[in-house]
């Protein structure tokens, strides 16, 4: 693994037994429990500036899903690689850590599923929510799967994201303005999946992505866009970049309609990553949002 991106990600590593497996995890700092769960080809890697900020003050807990960064990367044998299996894994992870109150939860991309469908079933957990390029519910109208899914759930997918890593080299292209002009950054997000063998979750996290009503993962996500109103209470901050090819308008007009008390931070700039295009703007307007809320639920 090339190791020039450990500058930029100087944390301590952390590891919960999940049932002979190894699961990754960031645990910094003191306070107020922070948990920050990632997407797909991302890892905690993502959320390096955000732990580094609201470490100062909060516990903050950024995960690796199995099979993504420096987790384990079991083979199907070994793991289930489902969204069931991604939800389940995160209930065990935070009750391993006694996290059972007061929890701000920011989510982005695949991870909003996984970490709203986790809070759904522990609404009286959440206090605060931060939602960034996600979704937790049903296709909007109008909307299908962008081409790029379509063709790695398709013949190709195998050999394109685990034979030559292009799911992973073609988000750090599309995905932010500024992530190929930096050699530490790019080494970060690329260095887990390295081989045919450490790419099988990124394939398996497309090829589970819920696109028709027989695909596993649809009902949990019916179930959980079904039961968000349980977090309708709760302070919540929308961060949105707005050249997201993937997690586009509609998405984040759904995210408002449904919760319209929510406060919103508009990037219209920034790509997928908004964390990589719009550091300087996102955390400061995250911190801020903490700090408002003392006294939510």
């Amino acid at each position: 693994m090339n190791e020039i991106w450990r500058a930029e990600y100087p944390f301590k590593s952390h590891y919960w037994d999940r049932q002979g497996l190894k699961l990754h995890y960031v645990d910094e700092g003191q306070g107020e429990p922070v948990v920050m769960v990632h997407g797909n080809p991302s890892w905690s890697f993502y959320y390096r500036k955000l732990i580094a900020d609201l470490s100062k003050d909060h516990r903050v807990i950024a995960p690796d899903h199995i099979g993504m960064g420096l987790s384990d990367k079991p083979t199907d044998e070994q793991y289930r690689y489902t969204l069931q299996s991604r939800v389940d894994d995160l209930e065990g992870l935070l009750d391993s850590l006694k996290v059972q109150s007061g929890i701000t939860l920011i989510v982005h991309d695949w991870g909003g599923m996984i970490g709203m469908a986790w809070a759904c079933r522990h609404p009286e957990r959440i206090k605060r929510l931060v939602i960034t390029n996600t979704w937790a519910f049903d296709w909007p109208a109008g909307v299908k799967p962008p081409w790029q899914i379509k063709l790695a759930r398709g013949p190709l997918g195998s050999l394109l994201i685990r034979g030559f890593n292009a799911f992973s080299r073609g988000a750090a292209m599309a995905c932010a303005s500024n992530i190929m002009g930096n050699p530490e950054v790019l080494a970060g997000y690329l260095a887990p999946y390295s081989s045919w063998d450490e790419r099988r979750a990124v394939l398996r996290f497309v090829e589970d992505i819920p696109v028709k009503p027989e695909d596993p993962a649809w009902e949990i996500m019916r179930r959980t866009g079904d039961t968000l109103y349980k977090l309708a209470d709760r302070p919540m901050l929308i961060v949105w970049g707005g050249r997201d090819f993937v997690f586009n308008r509609p998405f984040f007009d759904e995210w408002r309609r449904r919760f319209p008390k929510a406060e919103v931070l508009d990037l219209p700039e920034a790509k997928h990553y908004v964390l990589e295009d719009s550091p300087e703007l996102m955390i400061p307007a995250v911190r801020a949002f903490v700090q408002k809320h003392p006294s939510a639920v």
